[in-house]
């Protein structure tokens, strides 16, 4: 779920590629229809319209940062958007989440069973459909970016719970579960532009720092948002057994008795009910917050310097202003 104001600043930002996006959404629709009604009701329940369609966004302005003017970015980013969403599904059965975006979770509603298997028909049918464009630069991608992703999850699930993670175990998660599908979706948008090699590459660069970025923010806002602007509980991250961000640095700057009581209180989330609020008080009374705060913005800036060089144009704007989106989430 969007906070009304966000929402009405990323429509803003939106609004030179609003007729792509509406594309984007009416396929995303037309890939959700089955002859099985169980999958076409399962579907329709993922595919609403709505949702911040970054990933769809980042690929349509790569696109149209070398002058695209296809058809094909559309198709692209709805397969995007596909991977995405088929990403989610899985990660709320292993999170066992109840609430993703103010709904409830695919799992919560239809079971695990079913979940687990419709999320592998999305990737499957990801795949399949960019098998017959016969686009091997960009299949290649799209092979690539879902083998990292769920390395990803396999890395994160092995550190569940483990207080000892360390950023570098952290930062290769968030960079293989999450920015790796920002920077894909930013080299396709490249190539379909018929960027050269090096203009791809500075391209998929961005999309990574601005995927960190945008997942830093979302670990700092589980320890900060309102639920009703989430979607879901504060501190889902920490009950699921994420260790994010704010208490690796937490836990770096408590030494002593004090480390080894948030240590045991880590340890005891899911026992004791008084651990989680304990967690956030411990994050937030330490200046954890604001370093993680300054850690996005330095991904955020990070991200913009690969973008100069490019020729001044709407797409460029905007890939800039995204940033800035991004960034004020956190405030």
């Amino acid at each position: 779920m969007t906070d009304p104001t966000r929402l009405s600043s990323l429509i803003s930002l939106y609004a030179g590629i609003h007729e792509e996006l509406e594309r984007v959404e009416r396929s995303l629709q037309e890939f959700g229809r089955s002859p099985n009604p169980l999958v076409a009701e399962i579907n329709d329940y993922l595919f609403q319209p709505g949702g911040k369609r970054v990933r769809p966004a980042l690929l349509i302005l790569s696109a149209k940062l070398h002058g695209y003017e296809g058809d094909e970015h559309v198709f692209w980013s709805a397969l995007v958007e596909v991977i995405h969403t088929a990403s989610l599904i899985h990660d709320d059965i292993i999170d066992n989440a109840d609430r993703r975006r103010g709904r409830e979770t695919v799992h919560a509603r239809w079971g695990s069973n079913i979940t687990v298997l419709l999320g592998d028909f999305l990737y499957i049918q990801a795949i399949k459909n960019a098998l017959a464009t016969r686009r091997l630069p960009i299949i290649d991608i799209m092979a690539e970016v879902t083998s990292r992703m769920i390395e990803g999850e396999l890395l994160e699930c092995s550190s569940s719970g483990d207080p000892e993670i360390g950023e570098q175990t952290y930062f290769e998660i968030l960079e293989k579960k999450t920015a790796s599908l920002f920077s894909a979706a930013c080299r396709i948008g490249g190539i379909l532009g018929s960027a050269g090699e090096a203009d791809v590459a500075r391209l998929g660069s961005f999309g990574t720092n601005i995927g960190l970025a945008f997942q830093v923010v979302d670990d700092l806002l589980d320890f900060t948002g309102q639920p009703s602007l989430l979607g879901k509980p504060v501190l889902s991250d920490l009950r699921e057994g994420r260790i994010t961000l704010p208490l690796i640095l937490t836990l770096r700057r408590l030494k002593g008795r004090d480390g080894e009581e948030l240590r045991r209180w880590i340890r005891d989330r899911g026992s004791d009910p008084e651990a989680p609020a304990r967690i956030q008080a411990a994050v937030a009374a330490n200046g954890a917050l604001d370093e993680t705060a300054r850690r996005a913005a330095r991904f955020a800036d990070s991200a913009r310097s690969f973008l100069r060089g490019f020729p001044d144009s709407p797409a460029v704007a905007t890939l800039l202003q995204l940033g800035d989106f991004i960034l004020e989430r956190a405030t």
